[in-house]
């Protein structure tokens, strides 16, 4: 029975995976800064992915990588990991990994939008409907109405519920990811997707190198090296995220339906709120419990 559902089961896990990865970034990133973690955790990724590659492959790096590939795939570390982290684990920093991820609800709508105006790819109906339902679901929770007074009777209207600048931040998670899934669509085709997200990761360490050097973080960087806990933070997020969640996302893709695998996936919302109480005592309310569930909703009409 388990496995008849291998890829239903990995894709699970991926998701749980991922909420694991968000928690312990979300941590390592208000001690480290989330420029530090963004850099130390690729590199740490990149040391795992490198080590399942030579074992899968029988090569340490990509070198049979078509220029193209390079070209698109390097773009695409560059928009997903360089821009679109850099926004996502400040935005852990600002509002935290549970909003953070439900922001990141968005990067399906998103990524149908720019593969229906760049790649061609139709969107049925029920895709715009999903695309409505997950922003319902994001806004009940980062909205809620306020009332202020004007001219002596009270003006309803709506507020954050949480720093504008954080879900600027979160919406900035999101696009990169979009668009940086595109990009990887256009570059991977033919060849292996290990070694694509090396290429992806390579491209990343090096984009945020050049940042280091520009804003002189290099020093940040090294002294993060030394704070125990934070780096164990750090390594336990690499490893669940760009290393296991990679890995099971393909083998959930390879052995269930693309669609319900992606829309399991897509769990991470909900699947991150008890641990978010539990761990960061975070108070969470019905409307954001519904919030989260309409979000993923809207994410599933996608792949019916």
């Amino acid at each position: 029975m388990v496995m008849h559902h291998a890829g239903e089961f990995a894709a699970l896990l991926t998701a749980v995976f991922w909420t694991v990865t968000a928690l312990a970034f979300e941590a390592a990133s208000k001690k480290l800064g989330s420029m530090v973690v963004n850099l130390l955790r690729l590199i740490v990724g990149f040391i795992f992915l490198s080590i399942f590659v030579y074992f899968y492959r029988g090569t340490l790096f990509p070198v049979d990588a078509t220029p193209q590939a390079w070209l698109y795939l390097s773009l695409s570390g560059l928009v997903g990991f360089v821009f679109g982290d850099l926004c996502l684990f400040q935005a852990f920093v600002v509002i935290g990994a549970r909003v953070s991820m439900l922001m990141m609800a968005l990067a399906p709508p998103m990524t149908a939008l720019i593969g229906y105006y760049v790649l061609g790819e139709k969107l049925a109906p029920l895709s715009w409907l999903g695309m409505i339902l997950t922003m319902t679901g994001i806004a009940l929770v980062v909205l809620k109405r306020h009332t202020h007074e004007e001219a002596n009777g009270g003006i309803r209207g709506m507020k954050f519920n949480y720093p504008v600048w954080g879900i600027m931040l979160g919406l900035g998670g999101a696009l990169g990811q979009a668009a940086g899934l595109v990009l990887s669509k256009l570059g991977m085709e033919g060849y292996d997707t290990f070694a694509a997200t090396q290429i992806r990761v390579i491209t990343g360490i090096a984009g945020f190198s050049v940042l280091f050097f520009i804003m002189r973080l290099w020093r940040d960087a090294f002294r993060g090296l030394t704070y125990r806990k934070p780096m164990l933070q750090l390594t336990l997020g690499a490893f669940f995220g760009p290393f296991l969640g990679v890995s099971f996302s393909l083998i959930a893709i390879k052995y269930a339906d693309t669609g319900i695998a992606a829309t399991i996936m897509a769990l991470v919302p909900v699947l991150i709120i008890p641990p978010s109480i539990i761990i960061y005592k975070e108070k969470v309310n019905l409307k954001e419990i519904i919030g989260a569930l309409l979000a993923v909703a809207g994410v599933a009409m996608f792949f019916l």
